[in-house]
């Protein structure tokens, strides 16, 4: 059973959209978020001359895609840890894009080469594995040679860590849906998977797909077989969303997608206008409007 965690959120400045320190109660490790416009104010801060680890996160021009680097910092005789890597960011043409970073290192500034490069290359395949985020770091980086002991030390670290990433609105590491497939998913009382099987209209095409019902709202999966054909009355955001989806000649969906309602993303799976709560039925073929009616 999942606890709960209290967590300390320092407003530096007092504003919420601006320098904010992050700690955990019985935690060693200490974070801060940093927008680009205040990596300067950050001089002074003991623990930003530490070596630990750190995330530049922004958003692309062409697709709006959201992107993040992660780096490593260690302390050198010619400058300090972390904040002396993040002016050397904000001074790089080629990184230019990042808008706000986030630090993670700790109190009793316990990291050394081996910690960090293991955290780095942990974090940097987390965040490739859920594949919500654009990672921006052109080699893979490496864990190193690690103790078992130290291995579980820095996994709890990395728990921790996931926690406070989250608390400050990073979706980093958190996967859409904890379905790989369509056509491989499996019900629980904790889940709520959805279904649509039915004939297009348009295109005579057998339709077979699969939702899962998320905090965020509700993901079209991987897998499901959708109508490539679009109505024009299809609403522009479905639209737009099937429009840079990655969608094969069959109609087969070649990713997870999130859609905010049931209807969009039953839009999404007909190419049209459609009604989520009819449309889409739990396993014993229930329709989701009576489902939310007995909730």
């Amino acid at each position: 059973m999942a606890r709960g965690k209290s967590i300390n959120l320092f407003l530096v400045d007092g504003k919420p959209n601006g320098l904010i320190k992050c700690t955990l109660a019985n935690w060693t490790g200490i974070s801060y978020r940093i927008p680009r416009t205040k990596v300067e104010d950050c001089s002074g801060r003991e623990e930003l001359s530490q070596t630990g680890v750190y995330f530049l996160f922004g958003t692309s021009e062409e697709d709006e895609k959201d992107m993040v680097y992660v780096g490593q910092a260690g302390v050198r005789k010619n400058g300090e840890g972390l904040l002396n890597r993040l002016i050397e960011h904000k001074r790089s043409p080629e990184k230019d894009y990042w808008t706000e970073a986030v630090v993670f290192t700790t109190t009793n500034n316990s990291f050394g080469p081996t910690e960090i490069s293991y955290l780095e290359s942990r974090f940097c395949f987390m965040a490739k594995k859920a594949d919500r985020y654009e990672v921006k770091n052109g080699n893979e980086p490496t864990p190193g040679n690690i103790t078992e002991e130290k291995k579980s030390e820095l996994e709890e670290f990395i728990e921790y860590a996931q926690i406070i990433m989250g608390t400050l609105g990073h979706k980093v590491f958190e996967e859409l849906s904890r379905s790989n497939n369509a056509n491989d998913v499996k019900e629980s009382e904790e889940r709520s998977i959805f279904y649509m099987n039915r004939k297009s209209r348009k295109s005579g095409i057998q339709i077979e797909a699969s939702c899962e019902q998320t905090n965020e709202g509700f993901v079209v999966l991987k897998g499901s077989r959708i109508e490539l054909k679009d109505s024009e009355s299809i609403p522009k955001m479905v639209k737009q969303k099937r429009e840079q989806a990655s969608i094969n000649s069959e109609g087969v969906l070649q990713e997870n997608i999130l859609l905010k309602s049931p209807s969009y993303a039953a839009g999404f799976v007909v190419g049209g206008h459609a009604n989520g709560l009819e449309e889409w039925r739990d396993g014993q073929g229930v329709k989701l409007k009576d489902i939310e009616g007995m909730r």
